[in-house]
This record gives structure tokens, sequence and C-alpha cells, in this order.
């Protein structure tokens, strides 16, 4: 059976443009979204003894990628992967001592990579239509969430091992958190769909 993908992201709708308008576009929203995750990685609560913070990035990652679609999800993210591994400071805990790949290696590692796939799975979702409803972004955003912990935990249990409460720092202190912020960004993208059809309507 075909898959049968939508012609627009939520990005690509709000501003249409094409040649070199387009790609100034591009260029803006991939700047626009490093700097919303670098903002949203440093909103954080720290709940010890768990080496990873409770932050705003899982919701930035996970928007980004429903309203960027997977080719300029991807760039941004890993734009910010980029920008954070020449040691600027855009990561949740990074710091003079622990900062660029040092810290990428650390205990948030595992969370950066699936914030990677967290966004290519958003942008597919969007390139389906998913992110047009509540119930298909809620359903998306759900199994974004797991693809970042899914990397986050196992490679805490890499640094640490299994004997340690692997699950107790690096997913049972944060998931009353993502429940709210996965309920912010399902209701947030389909609303914003709906705004944009009745301004072009």
């Amino acid at each position: 059976m075909a898959i049968a993908w939508t012609d627009q992201t939520l990005a690509e709708k709000l501003w249409p443009a094409e040649g070199t308008a387009l790609r100034i576009k591009q260029v803006v929203l991939v700047l626009l979204g490093i700097a919303a995750l670098a903002v949203a990685a440093n909103i954080k609560v720290a709940i010890p003894p768990s080496p990873v913070p409770v932050t705003m990035g899982t919701f930035a990652v996970l928007t980004i990628g429903a309203a960027y679609g997977p080719r300029l999800g991807l760039t941004t993210i890993l734009g910010y992967m980029i920008i954070g591994a020449l040691g600027f400071d855009v990561f949740a805990n990074s710091s003079a001592e622990a900062n660029g790949w040092t810290y990428m290696i650390g205990g948030t590692g595992g969370y950066l990579v699936g914030y990677v796939l967290a966004t290519l799975a958003l942008g597919f979702a969007a390139r389906k239509g998913l992110d047009r409803n509540v119930f298909g972004m809620a359903g998306a955003l759900l199994v974004g969430n797991a693809l970042i912990y899914i990397p986050g935990i196992l490679w805490l249990a890499h640094l640490y091992s299994w004997e340690k409460p692997i699950l107790e720092w690096g997913l049972t202190p944060f998931l009353i958190g993502d429940l709210m912020k996965l309920a912010l960004a399902a209701l947030l993208v389909p609303a914003v769909w709906k705004l944009v059809g009745k301004a072009r309507s």
C-alpha cells in the first residue's frame, strides 16, 4: 500500500517562497530553530540524583520536527549539534568544564541521538498530515518521545551499568513533565494549522 504524503509542512505553508527567497527563508528558519533549541535547553529543572535535567528541549525538538518537516528539521537539529560540539553553550548542562564533544558523550549523549531520531519521526509524520489534528499529532509525539528515551536510557546504562537505578535517573522523573509538554505540542501545532486555514479561506 502506497503512503500518501502531504505536499507541504507548516513552515512551507506559512511562508511560501521559491528560488532565492526560498533559500533565504530556509536559512532563517534553521537559525531560528537552532536559537529556539538553545533557549529551550536552558529552561531546566534539576532532579537529583539524575544526571539529566528536565528541560523544554524535547518540546522544541518535537515541535520543530513537526513544523519543519524531515529535511529542514534534520538540518536544524544537526546544526544545533554541530554548534554544541564546537563548544558553544547550547546544551542543558554544558559548562566551562563540560562542553562540546566532552559533554555530548556524557549522560545526555543518548538523548541527543534521540533528538535526531525524533525530529525525523515528527517530520515524516507531518508529511503524512498527522500534525493537522490533535489525535494524529499526539500519536506522533508519543513515538517521537519514545525515540528520545530509548537511546537516552541505553546510553546511561552503558555509562553507569544497569546496576544503577537507570530508569529512576533517565525516565521516571521526566514522565509527568513530558506529558504536559506533549499535550501542549499536540494542541499547538494543529491550532496553528487551523489559523492558517482560516487566514487563507
